[in-house]
This record gives C-alpha cells, structure tokens and sequence, in this order.
C-alpha cells in the first residue's frame, strides 16, 4: 500500500489482524488470572498420591452395612448416600432431591433416622448402618414393610423405602419417650401415636402421591396402634 506522502507501507490483512488481535486478549486474559491458575499443574509424587491430606486424595473406611463390614475406599467428599448407590450397589435408597427435603434417603445410623443425603461416608467409620434391604430376615419381611405392602402404603414406591426406615426410626423414637412438636403432654413418658403425632413425626418424608392415609394405617398397625 502507498501512504499520502508516496512512502510503501505493508498491507493490512483481515488474517493478520485476527491474529494480532487474538494475541493480545489471550495475553490480557491470561494476565488477569492468578499465577496459579496459569502455572502448570504440578505432577504429584508417589508420596503426595498415598497422602491423605493430599486434595483429591482417597481415604479407607470400614461401613457396617446390614450387620456386614464393608472397606470401602472413597474421597472423602462422598455421600452415604452415594458411598450404599455408587459404591455398595445398595439402590433400595434413594436419592430424590438430594438437598435433605423430601427423606427418599432415609436410613438407620445406629438405629437412629437420618438423611443419608446429608453426611460423609467418612464420618461414619465403624458405625451400624441399615438400609431398606437389611429390614428383611432372610425371606421375612419387617413388620413396617408387611403393614406398607398390606394397607397399600404407595403408589409409585420412590419415596417407599425412606418412609419404611424413617417410620422404624420414629416408632423407637416414640418408645423411647421422645415427644414431638404436637405433643400435648410433656410428662406422659410415651405420647400415644395418633393421627397427628404420626403425621408430624413422619412430616420430614414427602410422598409425592399423596399416599399419606395409608402410610399412617401402616405405621399403626405395624406400632401396634388400634384402629
């Protein structure tokens, strides 16, 4: 190209700017990231792999799962609930919302109720765990599971197993004394289970077809509540 003065200049491609351009931003990006984010990755040593406070590291644990010790090595950012799914193969609990909402995950720690949703695998080192399939002895169903099946306690049976443990759980629960939110009387050492007491008591299990008068039947029998 020829300037006004007559002098020759280089020509200016479409190429040439695109590439220019792109150099340019690609260092502008890169020099608004930390050093870190733009170094390397470093290769990890046969030490820093078998570390455990390594991130990313794998930790060994041991679930006593249905009365049967289970290693297991996980990272330690793993649910129970994905430790029974993913690891164990135990798919009877489920993961609905995976929020702790709806209690589809509901199984026994040292027969106590909780959403397995909701806590590391790890933290339950050597600790008793049941789930829907360990209810059952041998072909025998559990009292909840037979009271469920016979008072037709679900329809779609996702949020099933849940509401079975989480009803186990509850039925000790009252047994032992606790009240609930609709107690009425704080001094009777064992609240009887009506109507309202199972439904606040049971409140943290959501079952989407609203199969909620039969589920009550079935924890009144099974609790030996007369009708």
């Amino acid at each position: 190209m020829i300037d006004e003065e007559g002098q020759a200049r280089p020509a200016v491609t479409r190429r040439h700017v695109l590439g220019t351009g792109g150099a340019v931003t690609g260092t502008l990006l890169m020099a608004g990231l930390p050093r870190a984010a733009t170094a390397a990755a470093p290769v990890q040593s046969d030490t820093e792999a078998s570390d455990t406070s390594a991130p990313g590291a794998l930790v060994d644990v041991t679930l006593n799962i249905n009365g049967h010790p289970i290693p297991l090595r996980l990272d330690p950012r793993t649910t129970l609930l994905d430790a029974l799914r993913e690891h164990v193969a135990l798919t009877g609990t489920k993961k609905g919302c995976d929020h702790g909402q709806c209690g589809a995950c509901t199984v026994l720690l040292d027969g106590r109720r909780i959403d397995s949703c909701l806590t590391l695998a790890v933290m339950h080192d050597g600790q008793s765990i049941t789930t829907i399939e360990g209810l059952t002895e041998g072909d025998a169903l559990h009292p909840m599971q037979a009271a469920f099946v016979q008072h037709d306690g679900f329809q779609c049976g996702y949020c099933t197993s849940g509401q079975i443990c989480s009803a186990v759980g509850m039925l000790a629960e009252s047994q032992a004394g606790m009240p609930s939110y609709v107690t009425e009387d704080l001094s009777v050492p064992h609240p009887a289970l009506t109507d309202a007491e199972i439904r606040e008591r049971m409140s943290g299990n959501i079952c989407r077809c609203a199969a909620y008068p039969n589920i009550v039947a079935a924890i009144k029998q099974a609790g030996g509540v007369g009708a």
